[in-house]
C-alpha cells in the first residue's frame, strides 16, 4: 500500500518487457556514444563534459557544476579539467558575474569536435526515437 492508501498497480509481464527492451535501447545508445568519442580520442566522461559545458547557458561551468552534471565529486572533476585543460580541450576563465569563481569553457578545437560529435548523436537520437516513444507508450497502456 501507498501513502495514499491505494495499492499501487501491479506490474505485468509486458511491463517487465517494455522497461527491459527501453533500458537496452538505452544502453546501446550509451554503448555508441562511447564509440564515438573514442574514434576520437576522448573518454565517455570527457565527451560528456564538453558537452554539459556547450550546454551550460553561458557555455561555462564551474567544476562544482561539472561534478553535478557528470555524478563524481569536485575533486574527480577538477582532475578530469586539468586533463582536459592540459588537452587543449577546455580553459579556465574568470566568471562574469564574479572575478573571484573560476568557470571552464571549451577552446576552439574542442567545440569543433564536439559539433561533429553531437552531429552524430543527433542523428542516432533521431533515429531510435520511434522505438523510445513506442515503448514509453506501451507503458501508458
Amino acid at each position: 500500500m501507498s501513502n495514499t492508501g491505494h495499492a499501487k498497480p501491479a506490474v505485468s509481464q509486458r511491463d517487465y518487457e517494455t522497461l527491459a527492451a527501453f533500458r537496452f535501447e538505452l544502453r546501446k545508445f550509451l554503448a555508441f556514444s562511447e564509440q564515438a568519442a573514442k574514434a576520437l580520442g576522448m573518454t565517455p566522461q570527457q565527451h560528456q563534459s564538453l558537452l554539459a559545458i556547450r550546454a551550460a547557458p553561458d557555455r561555462m561551468l564551474t567544476i562544482g557544476d561539472l561534478a553535478e552534471q557528470l555524478f563524481i565529486q569536485p575533486h574527480t572533476a577538477s582532475e578530469l579539467a586539468d586533463r582536459m585543460v592540459a588537452l587543449g580541450w577546455l580553459e579556465r576563465r574568470a566568471s562574469a558575474g564574479d572575478r573571484r569563481r573560476v568557470c571552464l569553457a571549451l577552446t576552439e578545437a574542442a567545440g569543433q569536435m564536439l559539433a561533429s560529435m553531437s552531429a552524430t548523436h543527433r542523428g542516432e537520437v533521431l533515429r531510435i526515437r520511434g522505438t523510445l516513444t513506442e515503448l514509453l507508450a506501451r507503458l501508458e497502456d
